[in-house]
């Protein structure tokens, strides 16, 4: 097989035409000494081949997936996503706590038709995208995260030049499919805290001893308790700067905390800011 049609280290993904923006993304941020889970990508060209039961193609997966001995994501990046005028923001599938090689198949499979379903190609249309969606997909070490969220480099809501964090219990999907309402934070560029207000987080997603995630009912004392401590703002701080070092901002950041370690999970231009009149 060509080298296009391997599997690349996530570290050496370069060409978005090859690997989509969001591995060209993380590969950057890895070369950049961010912390992002260690993984790789399946180039569109695989991807299409084990969509069709190549059994070379998939082979070539397992072999990759092997090698990291870990739960994995999965996880879509198509060409043209995330970038600054388009962030395909939950239009495509992500898999996780993916542990079995038959697992893996799938959730590959599925994240392939979900970039060929109707709201995606929907989506694509508005965009006045009209070629055929290519699908890469990311794998990478699957994170039990014990808190997690999203952080915006400058205010989505009013272009202030201040940070802004949600966060939750357990992994991010609960945020992302609107499960909860989160924590808000809102911070100032050295890291000082100007507002802080506690969501109605009683819903965390977990991982599955089995694979893949489940629901889970939040502790009452931990419902309406705010779930990121100083320490955790602090090193939130430290990332968004560290991250405007190496991308332009304004930036959608997607992080998880697992014991006290914080990673990275994404990192993207904010697609739109409404910036106040008065």
């Amino acid at each position: 097989m060509t080298p296009m049609n391997l599997p690349i280290n996530l570290v050496e993904a370069l060409d978005e035409a090859t690997c989509g923006g969001k591995a060209v993304q993380l590969g950057a941020a890895i070369r950049a000494s961010l912390p992002v889970p260690l993984g790789f990508v399946l180039p569109a060209s695989l991807v299409n081949a084990i969509a069709a039961q190549d059994s070379t193609a998939i082979d070539l997966a397992l072999q990759a997936f092997a090698q990291l001995e870990s739960a994995v994501a999965v996880r879509s990046s198509a060409v043209g996503e995330d970038s600054s005028q388009a962030s395909f923001a939950g239009q495509h599938l992500t898999c996780l706590n993916i542990r079995s090689q038959t697992g893996l198949v799938e959730a590959v499979k599925q994240v392939w038709r979900s970039g060929q379903s109707a709201a995606a190609q929907a989506y694509r249309q508005r965009l006045g995208i009209t070629q055929a969606p290519e699908v890469a997909v990311v794998v990478q070490q699957f994170i039990p995260a014990v808190q997690s969220g999203v952080l915006f480099t400058r205010n989505p809501m009013n272009g202030n030049d201040e940070r802004v964090i949600e966060a939750s219990w357990g992994l991010g999907e609960a945020i992302v499919s609107g499960l909860v309402a989160p924590d808000r934070y809102r911070l100032d560029r050295q890291g000082q805290v100007l507002e802080q207000t506690a969501g109605m987080k009683d819903i965390a997603i977990q991982p599955s001893a089995e694979g893949q995630t489940h629901e889970v009912a939040v502790a009452a004392d931990q419902v309406r308790a705010l779930c990121l401590e100083e320490w955790h703002l602090e090193q939130l701080s430290h990332l968004a700067a560290q991250c405007e070092q190496h991308f332009p901002p304004p930036l959608d950041i997607e992080w998880c905390f697992a014991g006290s370690t914080l990673y990275l999970l994404q990192c993207r231009a904010v697609t739109r800011i409404s910036i106040s009149l008065a």
